[in-house]
């Protein structure tokens, strides 16, 4: 008798990420789509994506304890979508940017009733990435001014991007102090110095960039720099599986893909 396959709801289903992700499970032996939704003026309304129609209503996405919804489409929805989950006591995986505070703490309440995993960025690269950056900053002073740099694709509509942000609060983080409070961003005109301590932010926007961030740590007479490319949305994609594949499993809670990473890392050793 086979095993029984996990099985996603997928709002946003012809968007860019939406089709990444079908592709992947299309290739999965372990995981199907069984709900598919789009908004309403969507010319993809009715068409097939992954054996299932794609429809205009939202509520389908209600799936259950035995499947996760994977949701990459922007702040309102994701907190309509969100309603759906609690509902239905569907496990999601959000990696929806830029969510407000209130946003967050709507999640962070959820969480208490379904597993949920949120992350601006589910690269396994981009996850790493963070945790480096935020031990460097723990081995360095205030000295040390820290600037993170993003680019993205021309279609991009919120900036700092949302693994920007991440990242800078993993560098708050490891320097104990509050990102909102020391954050710089859009420089423009006179501006007066640095402020130390700070941890300064700057966006690039053009062509089809799947996604760049580079965190650089200047010091005196020296700096270091780290780098991670995205050139493909397939690696977004590949980890959103593995996070539902994790989201699937856990009792409710706010996870990251630090946990997903750390789970799977436990798994295999």
């Amino acid at each position: 008798m086979s095993e029984k396959k996990l099985q996603i709801a997928l709002p946003g289903a012809a968007g860019k990420m939406g089709q990444m992700i079908a592709s992947l499970v299309a290739e999965s032996s372990d995981i199907e789509i069984c709900a598919a939704s789009e908004h309403n003026e969507s010319p993809a309304i009715g068409s097939i994506m992954g054996g299932v129609k794609i429809n205009a209503d939202a509520h389908i996405l209600g799936i259950g304890s035995s499947g996760v919804i994977i949701d990459f489409t922007r702040p309102d929805a994701t907190m309509r979508h969100l309603d759906i989950a609690l509902a239905s006591g569907t496990a999601m995986v959000v990696g929806t940017t830029g969510l407000t505070a209130d946003e967050e703490a709507v999640l962070r309440k959820a969480a208490t009733q379904i597993p949920i995993v949120y992350c601006a960025n589910t690269s396994v690269g981009v996850t790493l990435l963070g945790q480096i950056v935020e031990q460097i900053a723990r081995q360095l002073d205030a000295e040390w001014d820290i600037e993170i740099v993003e680019t993205h694709h021309n279609q991009k509509i919120d900036a700092p991007s949302g693994t920007a942000l991440a990242l800078g609060r993993a560098a708050a983080k490891g320097r104990d102090i509050d990102l909102d409070a020391d954050k710089e961003s859009g420089r423009d005109g006179i501006t007066g110095a640095r402020k130390s301590g700070a941890i300064g932010f700057a966006a690039l926007r053009g062509g089809d960039v799947a996604g760049e961030h580079t965190v650089t740590f200047f010091g005196q007479q020296e700096r270091i720099e780290i780098t991670h490319r995205a050139t493909s949305r397939v690696i977004f994609a590949r980890g959103a599986l593995k996070a539902a594949r994790f989201a699937a499993c856990q009792k409710p809670g706010l996870y990251t893909m630090d946990d997903v990473l750390s789970a799977s890392n436990h798994a295999s050793s």
